[in-house]
């Protein structure tokens, strides 16, 4: 065998080659085609090889690609810083860019302590999660995380920063249900603030649909306007993680606008830039920003490549795009139609105990018993099979977790929204047969030597 040199996501897996790829489809270099019902990972919203893309990264190219921010500002960054301003919630956010969604959760979690260190509460230095939550791997973004697997080898290097039950109504981690709850999930936010002290805690973070450590989690109505409240009521900034979310992914250009909420600060990755550069962004709000311009008129963090022109360039270019192409309206449309091909799919396979999700950022959940909502055991590996079964057939899904303290299995279908009915039908039969397969294989003997 070869030698190899380049580190994969697992070292001893082969890996087709990938040629190229055109809207919802890739292409190995056997010339064998894949649905990207990923998006690869929740990221190429626009689909692959856009023209108008390529052209303006070639335009960019033509007059320079890479300026250091101390030195130099430049149009395409400056464009874009206002542009996401005017797209977001509440239009006055200031821009902080980044190279990737950790990048953008850490530096809005740094810009949220310094906040309050240039206001003089020095004290105010934690930050509230969920423990359903995955904010990134970088360690601050990791502290910041409930994603059990992925923390597991770091524990002793990560904050001890303190969590609160997520909104996840399908298996609610207080046994209650929605309405009769009265939002008992958002109260314990409630709960654990006069356990810590509200002069200790600078933020709380939350995506407005859980992502990979739950797998397309919608809260329940009023959730986040009760959390909001809380947060303001004791003086702590709501950091809205938008990196999956965000940027049409949902229906809505970003996630939050769907519950009528004004995050504090928030982070954006992803779909910023679709997969075409790397691109990531933590927006800040004005009133955020007061103290440390009438202070140190400095944000205590920084990159390499921040505010890149290159990559800045690409965003905007992605940016028009789906304004143009009314994506944000397509993938609303396109998601509830996908939504109801899936949940029709499910109601005759007996492993699937939910189906749920807003626009096109869709998930699967698996159990071994759908009325008590057992998971499989994990060393079934239920998630890898699925993904693995349906990657031969040329469907890609990505994997989602933690059902239960990270023990569960789920998929998050999220292809791009320029995917047709014809393509998500296919999508949808090859899902099907994927399941089934695994299904057959998984017998009952199997599970109860486990």
């Amino acid at each position: 065998m070869t030698r190899e040199h380049l580190i994969k996501p697992v070292l001893d897996h082969h890996y087709p080659t990938i040629q190229y790829g055109k809207g919802v489809f890739l292409y190995d270099d056997q010339g064998k085609a894949y649905i990207d019902a990923s998006s690869g990972a929740v990221t190429a919203g626009i689909g692959h090889g856009v023209q108008e893309i390529i052209d303006a990264m070639l335009e960019q190219a033509g007059k320079v690609s890479f300026v250091y921010r101390s030195q130099f500002t430049s149009e395409p960054a400056e464009k874009l810083a206002k542009k996401l301003s005017d797209l977001a919630p509440g239009q006055d956010y200031w821009a902080f860019f980044v190279n990737s969604g950790s990048e953008a959760t850490e530096t809005a979690m740094k810009i949220a302590i310094q906040h309050w260190q240039e206001k003089g509460r020095q004290g105010k230095n934690k930050v509230i999660s969920r423990r359903m939550s995955y904010h990134g791997i970088t360690m601050g973004a990791l502290s910041m995380s409930g994603h059990v697997l992925r923390r597991r080898r770091f524990i002793p290097l990560l904050e001890d920063f303190p969590v609160v039950v997520p909104p996840y109504c399908y298996r609610c981690p207080l046994n209650k249900t929605f309405p009769d709850c009265k939002l008992a999930c958002a109260d314990d936010m409630e709960t654990a603030i006069k356990r810590i002290g509200a002069e200790h805690i600078a933020a709380f973070i939350a995506e407005p649909i859980i992502g990979a450590a739950g797998g397309a989690i919608v809260p329940p109505e009023g959730y986040y306007k009760r959390i909001k409240e809380i947060c303001d009521r004791n003086e702590i900034l709501f950091i809205a993680d938008e990196v999956m979310t965000g940027i049409a992914r949902t229906g809505a250009m970003f996630g939050m606008q769907h519950y009528g909420v004004e995050p504090d600060l928030i982070a954006l990755g992803k779909g910023m830039s679709a997969g075409y550069t790397p691109m990531a962004a933590a927006l800040v709000k004005d009133h955020v920003m007061e103290p440390i311009l009438k202070g140190s008129k400095s944000i205590m963090s920084g990159h390499t490549y921040s505010a890149n022109p290159q990559s800045a360039a690409v965003s905007l270019a992605v940016l028009a795009y789906i304004e143009e192409h009314q994506l944000v309206r397509a993938a609303e449309l396109k998601g509830s139609y996908l939504l109801g091909q899936m949940r029709q799919m499910a109601d005759q396979i007996e492993i699937v105990g939910d189906v749920r999700g807003q626009g096109l950022l869709l998930a699967m959940e698996f159990v071994s018993n759908r009325t008590n909502k057992l998971p499989f055991p994990s060393e079934l590996g239920i998630t890898s099979r699925i993904i693995e079964k349906s990657f031969q057939k040329g469907l890609l899904v990505y994997p989602a977790s933690g059902a239960v303290e990270g023990v569960g299995d789920a998929i998050i279908v999220a292809p791009p929204f320029v995917i047709t009915e014809e393509e998500m039908d296919q999508l949808v039969r090859i899902l099907d047969e994927s399941i089934r397969e695994v299904m057959a294989q998984v017998t009952r003997s199997e599970l109860e030597e486990r």
